[in-house]
């Protein structure tokens, strides 16, 4: 359904566009597709570009993320801003995909108009997907920051955390960015080790999920516990606990790689 590619068409056609503004994504409430609106409706309801990027190919038709100018008033009765959770669960994986790429090409471009090393400012080179400074030959490309996550089990029973952060009691599987230099292994079992104080072995890869709250890689992975007592983050983790998996608190919806680590380990006892 999607295809996607680096270089934009010499005639686009019928263009699909992805819009926001501030940062905040606009979708349709009166369109099935919701955040996936055709070209010609940013004529319609008079909205002004201020940067578009080329995402690929959504059902063969040349698909663009685009930020429109902060003075533009979409017409509240039909279109809904918010962030890129609103839109979890509700749309089409693939769709959610589509969106994140989308909001994270526009802030890369953002956050790359002037040069880190020299302050000059840079261009987009739409042919490599990379943003140049020419006068000293800086290249920075979209960033990509890996993450683990993982599920720790004991027989039966799931270790699952609640991040301080949460704004609700939802327990989740564990996770840590990769140091530089660390392998995803080593990340792993520190992460575990750090967050809630115990031990693991026997990793097993699960897949991998795009996530783009920034810019996210998860590398999902299943471990069994190897021993120690939860100790947990004082900052990080607000709780942690052993959960039968008969018995499971509140935990993420399965548009996240959490849900799905969760999901696939119960269908696997059930």
């Amino acid at each position: 359904m999607f295809r996607p590619d680096n270089k934009p068409p010499a005639d686009s056609g019928v263009e699909l566009v992805i819009v926001f503004q501030r940062g905040q994504l606009l979708s349709d409430m009166r369109s099935a597709q919701g955040c996936l609106l055709p070209r010609e409706q940013l004529g319609q309801c008079g909205w002004r570009e201020r940067r578009r990027q080329f995402l690929g190919y959504w059902e063969e038709r040349p698909c663009f993320a685009v930020e429109i100018d902060d003075a533009d008033e979409p017409d509240p009765m039909q279109f809904q801003k918010g962030n890129l959770y609103h839109i979890l669960g509700r749309v089409d994986e693939r769709l959610f995909a589509l969106a994140g790429r989308a909001q994270q090409l526009l802030d890369w471009e953002r956050d790359h108009r002037f040069c880190g090393r020299c302050g000059n400012a840079m261009r987009l080179d739409e042919q490599e997907r990379a943003m140049r400074c020419d006068p000293c030959r800086s290249i920075n490309y979209p960033r990509i920051a890996p993450c683990v996550i993982v599920l720790v089990t004991r027989g039966e029973e799931l270790l699952l955390a609640r991040n301080a952060n949460f704004p609700q009691p939802m327990y989740s599987t564990l996770a840590g960015f990769i140091e530089a230099g660390e392998t995803v292994e080593e990340t792993l079992a520190r992460e575990v080790r750090e967050e809630v104080g115990v031990e693991v072995d026997n990793l097993r890869y699960f897949q991998s999920q795009s996530w783009p709250f920034p810019n996210q890689l998860m590398l999902g992975f299943f471990a069994d516990y190897a021993g120690g007592d939860i100790v947990c983050d004082e900052v990080e983790i607000a709780d942690a606990q052993w959960f039968h998996y008969r018995d499971l608190p509140l935990i993420p919806p399965q548009a996240s790689i959490s849900g799905q680590l969760i999901a696939h380990h119960v269908r696997s006892l059930g």
